[in-house]
């Protein structure tokens, strides 16, 4: 059982009490399999991001031995040209559901080892994971386009999918910064990384063009800023434009317009990319609003239909709760959280010499 000087760090008026965190914690700790593997739910299927999602909410809570198994289950199971596939069933290795290879799905794994790195200054398990992340990260650079966005994914067949979505690439940009803290961590330059990051960071901010349009989706609205693509005035700008479309008070965040469905995750998230930018008290308050998705078990359901007053999907998942624990960790100036979501020492990348 998760004891309470591991969860103190995530109290939050307002949001969660001690018992409540504690509640969470155990929560995510059941779903997760003896292998590492952390599905969706039981029964539910498991993907790369979710799986690492979910990680580094165990180590905001101290659960770090419980982390690193999430780890190894990627060591364990990364294809040879250092990707994993799409979903597992159940988080079982052996029952790919979806054998597409997707680049944000893969990326993410760069983010969770720093994370862990920084929460628990383990040098062997950095040693261990690199060629994992470096792995990974090269399976993503390979589908880096001209332009610097990143393909979507590639075909079970392995056929490249080069059309790129601006959430993905957005969260690769954040990828990319940790792998380049982690070369830099072990003294081995990859000047090739630092070209990528930055005409991906370019990409992003100045052309929109490059990529699919899925404007009606929130997370294209909120992710160039969480992931740390921008800052400054052009975030601030960009979530003030997106802002009545989006957010609903007292609910949420509208998963994708114009339905009329709040969901935890991407409310969570929003809530770190709010703070991310210096606006923590619109995060808490997204944070509070969001309670009303809270179950009795400590875990979140998915989402919320307003007008029909209907929880859908019936599921709880692990990464809603993951990533309202990461927000609340963030607010509450959780250092490995602050350093891998605020970005003020990750490495910038090179700036691109075309537009």
């Amino acid at each position: 059982m998760t004891s309470p000087e591991r969860t103190e760090r995530l109290v939050l008026d307002g949001v969660l009490t001690a018992a409540q965190v504690g509640q969470t914690v155990n929560g995510l700790l059941a779903v997760q399999r003896p292998d590492g593997a952390i599905p969706w739910f039981r029964g539910g299927h498991l993907d790369p991001w979710d799986h690492v999602e979910a990680a580094m909410a165990l180590d905001t809570a101290g659960e770090h031995a419980r982390a690193e198994a999430a780890y190894r289950w990627l060591a364990d199971h990364q294809l040879p040209d250092g990707s994993w596939y799409a979903a597992y069933a159940d988080g079982d290795a052996a029952q790919p559901t979806d054998r597409a290879r997707e680049t944000n799905f893969c990326a993410y794994v760069a983010v969770g080892v720093w994370h862990h790195y920084l929460a628990t200054g383990d040098d062997a398990f950095v040693e261990r994971m690199w060629p994992v992340v470096a792995a990974a990260v090269e399976f993503v650079l390979r589908l880096q386009q001209p332009g610097g966005q990143i393909g979507w994914k590639r075909e079970a067949d392995g056929t490249p999918v080069t059309d790129a979505l601006l959430t993905g690439s957005s969260s690769v940009h954040q990828a990319l910064r940790c792998a380049l803290a982690l070369a830099e961590h072990r003294e081995e330059p990859q000047p090739d990384w630092e070209l990528a990051l930055g005409l991906l960071g370019h990409a992003v901010r100045r052309h929109p063009e490059r990529f699919l349009d899925k404007s009606h989706y929130s997370m294209d609205w909120y992710y160039p800023v969480l992931g740390g693509a921008l800052r400054g005035d052009a975030a601030r700008a960009r979530m003030d434009e997106g802002w009545d479309a989006f957010v609903v008070p007292g609910l949420g965040v509208r998963c994708v317009l114009p339905n009329p469905w709040v969901t935890g995750g991407e409310s969570a998230e929003l809530a770190l990319a709010l703070w991310a930018m210096g606006e923590s008290d619109r995060a808490l308050q997204i944070l509070k609003w969001v309670q009303h998705l809270r179950a009795e078990d400590g875990l979140y359901w998915t989402g919320y239909v307003f007008e029909d007053d209907a929880i859908w999907p019936e599921e709880l998942t692990a990464w809603t709760a993951g990533s309202l624990l990461l927000a609340v960790a963030a607010l509450g100036g959780d250092e490995p959280t602050v350093q891998v979501f605020g970005g003020e020492s990750l490495p910038e990348g090179l700036p691109p010499d075309c537009c």
